[in-house]
């Protein structure tokens, strides 16, 4: 997706802000990323951007259905590239995290639930906001020292 064709069959004009934030989407470490994680990323591959850019571009992405936007517990908007295949979210109230899951099971029980009440679903967005019960969590961050 992050060549210059597939921007103009979408309406966008393949600038180089485009495609390098794209780019990130799909070929970088992180499937979650704010605006600002986004800035930072381009900022240190020495990228001459400004986060407004950043801000216009993100949204552009997701107006044209490459990008979808969530707003998870921190309550600052985080992209994902749309791939197309719903899954929900469990969210680390401690550290941020965010892991992605599908389970047959929890769509087919909304479906009932919503049929029951008279509705049918048209599209949903499921998270759960969890602490991380691994003991040896990579992502948890050490506690605090306590000054005695």
């Amino acid at each position: 997706m992050s060549d210059p064709q597939s921007l103009k069959n979408i309406g966008l004009k393949a600038t180089f802000p485009r495609l390098k934030i794209l780019e990130l989407f799909e070929k970088g470490g992180m499937r979650h990323m704010t605006a600002e994680d986004v800035y930072r990323m381009l900022i240190a591959e020495n990228m001459d951007i400004g986060l407004a850019t950043v801000y216009r571009v993100l949204t552009q992405f997701e107006q044209a259905g490459l990008l979808e936007r969530h707003f998870f517990e921190s309550g600052k908007a985080v992209f994902e590239i749309n791939r197309g295949k719903h899954h929900d979210h469990l969210v680390c109230v401690d550290c941020g995290r965010v892991e992605e899951f599908y389970d047959p099971e929890i769509e087919r029980r909304q479906n009932l639930v919503a049929e029951e009440r008279g509705f049918k679903i048209q599209d949903h967005a499921l998270y759960l906001y969890a602490q991380c019960t691994k003991e040896a969590c990579p992502h948890r961050n050490p506690p605090a020292a306590h000054d005695d």
